[in-house]
């Protein structure tokens, strides 16, 4: 099946449920996602982490950082990890999608792309907690990355959006019950790209 870009209309019989994604590009402006970015980039104590795959130890190919309330863990491979505080550029961000999204985040994991070798393979956002239903609001800056959807069910479904500099995606409720997704190594010369995936691990 051929992969169609979410920046269109997504249809109601495209396979994709409406009601589980919604897109919009521009909720930061271009000056506004460079300045954020710069901050990220130059402030953030960024990590490289390693996880079992497969039985082995990998690298994972990026860089990560972990922000939330005091009180929420975030449980990833049986690992217990204190998310940092809360920087006043994440709340800002936090600050304009939470009304988007219609409801509050109380974390926040940060993926850092250095260049198109870096990426994240096909996952679902359920975090190796309880909550795999519950939503998860994206924020891009910086270089334009595709952002692959296919069915976990059957492989051949497939989609792809381009998600642009200063852009928000939610991941509704019910979505990762049914999807995976991933960022998927790009050729060329990429510049630097900043994630943000807002979460709520606390009811």
């Amino acid at each position: 099946m051929d992969q169609i870009n979410l920046l269109n209309d997504l249809l109601p019989n495209s396979g994709l449920p409406p009601q589980l994604v919604d897109y919009r590009p521009g909720v930061f402006s271009l000056s506004e996602s460079e300045e954020l970015m710069d901050k990220l980039i130059n402030e953030v104590k960024w990590e490289q982490k390693s996880q079992l795959m497969y039985g082995k130890e990998v690298t994972t190919p990026r860089l990560t950082a972990w922000f939330g309330d005091p009180s929420v863990d975030y449980s990833l491979s049986e690992k217990n990890l204190k998310p940092a505080i809360w920087t006043p550029e994440l709340l800002l961000i936090r600050e304009r999608i939470e009304p988007l999204s219609g409801d509050k985040f109380d974390s926040v994991l940060l993926n850092y792309y250095r260049d198109g070798n870096d990426s994240v393979s096909w996952h679902t956002d359920n975090d190796g907690v309880p909550g795999k239903n519950w939503v998860v609001a994206s924020v891009s800056f910086g270089q334009q990355r595709h952002f692959d959807f296919r069915r976990r069910d059957d492989h051949a479904i497939k989609y792809s959006v381009l998600l642009e500099s200063g852009s928000y995606l939610l991941m509704k409720a019910g979505f990762q019950e049914k999807w995976q997704h991933r960022v998927p190594k790009e050729k060329g010369i990429m510049r630097p790209r900043i994630n943000l995936t807002f979460r709520k691990l606390t009811r």
